[in-house]
């Protein structure tokens, strides 16, 4: 290789990079649209999740929990919550808001009925369902 670095050079690098990218920008793309039917779970939304799911926006849950790695860090993730605890520890939880506990966060207290915890739970069900490829990385959240 010669010592200058002629202009035909640095186009044939730029050119042939930028074939290689796209080549790999075209596979990355069939790859994700191969795989996302796989993780899709279309059907298992009822009318008793699409509740919960508005329960968890207009109470905007999200202000202080994560969902799936998007929300606010103030409190714990709850992508996987039915799967740690299950709806009775849920319900439970919910209910006994505020705990009082000194020095603690503190979730507010909101007046659910006993069908708006099932709807929320049902939500909470749906979401641990979605194939996340593996996240949260750990149980806790």
């Amino acid at each position: 290789m010669s010592g200058t670095f002629t202009k035909s050079m640095a186009r044939n690098i730029f050119y042939g990079g930028s074939v290689f990218f796209f080549l790999l920008f075209l596979a990355l793309t069939f790859d994700t649209q191969s795989s996302s039917p796989k993780r899709d779970n279309r059907g298992a939304i009822n009318e008793s999740v699409a509740h919960g799911k508005k329960l968890w926006e207009t109470n905007d849950c999200i202000g202080c929990h994560t969902l799936l790695g998007e929300g606010a860090y103030f409190a714990p993730e709850l992508g996987n919550v039915y799967k740690r605890r299950g709806p009775d520890f849920i319900k439970a939880w919910i209910k006994a808001q505020p705990t009082g506990a000194p020095g603690r966060r503190q979730m507010p207290h909101f007046n659910f009925s006993d069908k708006d915890l099932d709807d929320l739970t049902a939500f909470f069900k749906y979401v641990s369902e979605i194939q996340t490829s593996n996240w949260p990385p750990n149980i806790q959240g």
